[in-house]
């Protein structure tokens, strides 16, 4: 969308605590790398690559038509892509079935989507986090709209893009804290989170970024966006607002360098942390190993997350890294001594250091 640089053209509106009449900010919070800083890491890394297959020990999936009454149906297809199944709803997030990131022209997908696209339901509803390529595919979005028409639920200024690409499409932006009620027992909640936005180089903070308190039949779910860890204090804060949820959805990957990484991807260790403030029942991990977007391996995330379980007391089965394909299902049983209370210090609100740093 062709735009003047000195103006917002996906979104104006009143200035907030979290929008200061042009772009959006994080109250409090760090800013991302400057974009020298982020070109300097470019050009100088010297990252191992990935393998060009990913192998994923769990099938392909192939999801029922829905799911009724007091259940939840949780699919992990692939980077931060779920599908949510509860009360005859089928809800997709940031979903990407495209091969490269942008389509055509970015990353190569390193893993096969689980779930082929013909294979998903009718979507009834599509959540976006924020407007980075690995969340907001355009061509995934059309997609969509053509088969079923979806209803579009999304930050402010998003709304735009998606009616550019998609004339007549149903969408609706919202700002934090708002509550949507998607269908009869389902509602979610637009939650702050530690990011930044942009689809291009001078449009950086011009659409708003989130995380999602679904409220569904099954409980509370919490499905975080992309963050930093900012002290754990969005974690808390959603833990005073919702209650301990039953279900958290929690990026675990994209985070080297720490240098340039650490204001808008937590790592590992971050991570659990924040399923601990949290108070969360199970977690599963997202953003990892489908694309390469950062320095680290792709098998650092999950065995860092192992690592980090048990340094903070978690049974790692409450905290899986989920591969493409993995579903998991609510109410769950865990025969698993429960999640301990994190207290609040110096350490468990620092930042993670790592030596590469």
């Amino acid at each position: 969308m062709p735009f003047k640089p000195f103006r917002n053209p996906y979104y104006a509106g009143p200035a907030s605590d979290h929008f200061d009449g042009r772009r959006f900010f994080n109250p409090g919070g760090e800013m991302p790398a400057p974009f020298g800083a982020i070109l300097r890491w470019q050009m100088a890394r010297g990252r191992e690559a990935w393998a060009p297959e990913v192998d994923h020990p769990v099938p392909a999936d192939r999801p029922p038509r829905s799911v009724e009454g007091a259940r939840l149906r949780v699919l992990a297809i692939g980077h931060a892509s779920f599908l949510y199944q509860t009360g005859g709803l089928n809800i997709l997030v940031d979903p990407i079935f495209s091969e490269r990131c942008p389509d055509g022209l970015g990353p190569r997908r390193h893993n096969r989507p689980g779930v082929a696209f013909e294979d998903l339901p009718p979507i009834h509803v599509v959540c976006l986090t924020h407007s980075h390529y690995d969340h907001m595919d355009r061509a995934t979005l059309e997609r969509l709209d053509r088969r079923d028409r979806p209803r579009f639920v999304v930050p402010l200024g998003c709304d735009r893009l998606i009616r550019a690409w998609r004339p007549g499409a149903e969408v609706s932006a919202h700002d934090w804290h708002e509550r949507v009620v998607l269908g009869e027992g389902v509602a979610v909640t637009f939650d702050p989170t530690h990011h930044w936005s942009a689809r291009g180089v001078f449009d950086r903070r011009m659409t708003l970024w989130a995380s999602f308190a679904f409220e569904t039949p099954a409980g509370l779910v919490y499905h975080i966006g992309d963050t930093g860890f900012f002290g754990g204090r969005n974690y808390r804060a959603a833990r005073a607002r919702f209650g301990a949820p039953k279900l958290a959805v929690i990026p675990i990957g994209a985070y080297r360098p720490r240098s340039v990484m650490r204001p808008q991807h937590q790592d590992p260790d971050e991570a659990v942390r924040g399923a601990l403030f949290l108070g969360a029942e199970f977690a599963l991990g997202s953003h990892w190993g489908t694309f390469q977007l950062t320095d680290e391996p792709v098998g650092d995330p999950p065995a860092r997350l192992t690592a980090a379980c048990r340094r903070w007391g978690l049974a790692p089965e409450r905290f899986v890294a989920a591969p493409p394909g993995l579903v998991a299902e609510l109410p769950l049983r865990l025969d698993v001594p429960p999640p301990p209370v994190l207290a609040e210090t110096p350490e468990t609100t620092a930042p993670s250091r790592h030596a590469e740093d």
